[in-house]
């Protein structure tokens, strides 16, 4: 008797988390967070992770197991069983770990703070379900140049601090400028810092060669003439508007990416000359950081303005007629933009 109860209220306790990760799953649909466990071969790919420690057996809580060596379909972040797997494994694990047959340790690996399943995902799914706190695991700690801790993995996190690790480690800011104070809040974004420091690398060295002058540019000297003459300026003129209002949550690199993009867009549509960090902030506060009702007030002026004139062309808000009419006749002159000038590169590549 106390073996078919056991059962059926393993079974019940099966059907009641699948629908619990059923509606997790379609939670994210509108929230876009992820809900799958985290691949522990991504983590350690982009860690470089490699040398192993056994630790022995220990008692680790489940909420720091964020991932998994594989089955990281099968349940979702917090362990909850999706339809997919067994009912009758499942409710098998519930019935041993509530009776008196007991389960063997799950086996871990350890990644700073948090901890990866190599197998018990069944085990931590059932122990969980129960209200348990923590497990009995073999852990083997993987050593990395990252401490990462459970927070990390809450909206790519992890992701973003390796990306920062590997910036420093390519442009040495954090010794070429201590106080820099660079840092993102999305992944992917790191790498297009790098391609702004190469991008002035180049530029560079073309203008030396062209006086004649050794053109050879160290890494150090790019990250710190990027750093000086192209970063600093737009933060200056961020702050000078105290753009970060407008952006909760954000951060002054992540604006300085969003404004350069923005300026590249306006050079392509308008054929303007590279804006400068003032023209760059003042237009793009113009189009993106004003609330949804004056965006509308200010587009109704602009189309009054613009009919009234009747002119084929306008200067993007935020800008002057005689700073929009001097920056066309700049790029007529040859001084063409960053996107420009990258298209031109990589034609003349293909060509090649």
């Amino acid at each position: 008797m106390a073996g078919a109860y056991l059962r059926s209220d393993a079974l019940n306790k099966y059907r009641r988390n699948v629908s619990k990760a059923q509606m997790a799953d379609l939670l994210s649909l509108v929230t876009g967070e992820d809900t799958d466990l985290i691949r522990y071969d991504e983590v350690a790919k982009r860690l470089k992770a490699r040398q192993e420690i056994a630790l022995g057996t220990q008692n680790v809580p489940l909420d720091q197991i964020v991932g998994s060596v594989g089955r990281y379909h099968d349940f979702t972040r917090r362990f909850l069983p999706r339809s997919n797997v067994s009912a009758e494994r499942w409710s098998g694990v519930d019935v041993a770990m509530n009776g008196f047959a007991g389960l063997p340790p799950v086996d871990l690996y350890k990644l700073g703070d948090t901890y990866f399943v190599r197998d018990g995902n069944h085990r931590i799914s059932v122990a969980r379900a129960n209200g348990v706190s923590s497990i009995e695991a073999y852990v083997t700690e993987v050593q990395t140049p990252i401490s990462l801790t459970v927070a990390d993995f809450e909206r790519d996190a992890w992701l973003i601090k390796i990306e920062q690790a590997e910036f420093m480690e390519d442009t040495h800011l954090d010794a070429v400028r201590p106080d820099h104070g660079v840092e993102l809040t999305e992944p992917g974004r790191y790498a297009m810092l790098q391609h702004h420091i190469d991008v002035h690398q180049y530029f560079e060295e073309i203008g030396r060669e062209k006086q004649g002058l050794d053109s050879y540019v160290s890494r150090e000297e790019a990250v710190a003439g990027w750093y000086d003459h192209i970063y600093t300026p737009v933060v200056k003129a961020i702050r000078t508007y105290n753009l970060l209002r407008n952006f909760p949550g954000r951060t002054e690199a992540d604006l300085y990416l969003w404004i350069t993009h923005h300026r590249e867009r306006l050079a392509a549509r308008y054929r303007l000359a590279p804006l400068s960090p003032e023209a760059s902030v003042t237009t793009f506060v113009e189009i993106h950081a004003k609330n949804p009702l004056q965006r509308t007030v200010k587009g109704l002026q602009q189309s009054w303005w613009k009919h009234r004139r009747n002119a084929a062309l306008q200067p993007p808000a935020g800008m002057s007629d005689d700073e929009f009419y001097a920056s066309r006749a700049r790029h007529a002159a040859g001084e063409i933009s960053l996107g420009e000038v990258e298209q031109l590169t990589a034609s003349g590549e293909n060509e090649a």
